[in-house]
């Protein structure tokens, strides 16, 4: 008959946690040789205490049991899945009738973030999270407010430009996919310096 009740199947998982666990382990090493000692006859007649507390004193001093940290996707795991949604953005983008200015403005954004997400270039989780927003949250969230307010912007003429807003949003989010590759730059040509220095302090 299958045990259903959730206190003893919590009490069977903690009991055989135990068993397997390094306290456990410990403690039967040390207890084997209370064994050892009962049968030379040395623990005499108090073996079982002897057994007992060698049992406990291993138990006592083994290491407490450490959970696993959890594992995490890696940002080149995480760079695969964005650029197949920079695919995705696209694809929506391009059945978007979209202002010659922001269209040109978009293609720069988009060229530079292709660039960014090529292997081998980005591996700071900021930059990354960076990355992951201008291509999932801003650049369409931009584009979709920008269809929607020049909609009304024909019924109801008047106000600020649709356009003009969609153009500085874009500025804006290229501002930040150049600030990354400026690091990247600036990251790069350390490397080369330093890389030179070493070559010619070696040479001396």
């Amino acid at each position: 008959m299958a045990i259903s009740n959730p206190t003893v199947l919590r009490a069977l998982r903690g009991a055989l946690r135990y068993v397997e666990s390094d306290k456990n382990l410990a403690g039967c090493v040390c207890g084997l040789v209370g064994v050892v000692l009962t049968l030379t006859g040395v623990a005499g007649v108090l073996w079982p205490v002897v057994v007992a507390g060698l049992y406990a004193a291993g138990a006592l001093i083994a290491p407490p049991e450490r959970p696993s940290a959890p594992e995490f996707p890696e940002p080149a795991d995480q760079l695969d899945a964005l650029r197949a949604d920079l695919v995705t953005l696209r694809g929506y983008l391009a059945e978007v009738e979209l202002p010659p200015a922001a269209q040109a403005r978009l293609a720069e954004l988009d060229t530079l973030v292709a660039a960014l997400l090529e292997p081998g270039w980005v591996s700071d989780p900021e930059h990354v999270r960076v990355l992951a927003r201008a291509v999932r949250q801003d650049i369409p969230e931009s584009v979709d407010a920008f269809v929607r307010t020049r909609w009304w912007a024909r019924v109801v003429p008047g106000g600020e430009s649709p356009e003009r807003h969609l153009e500085r949003q874009l500025g804006a989010l290229r501002t930040e996919a150049a600030a990354i590759a400026a690091a990247l730059q600036d990251a790069e040509a350390l490397r080369q310096q330093t890389h030179t220095r070493y070559l010619e302090d070696r040479g001396r």
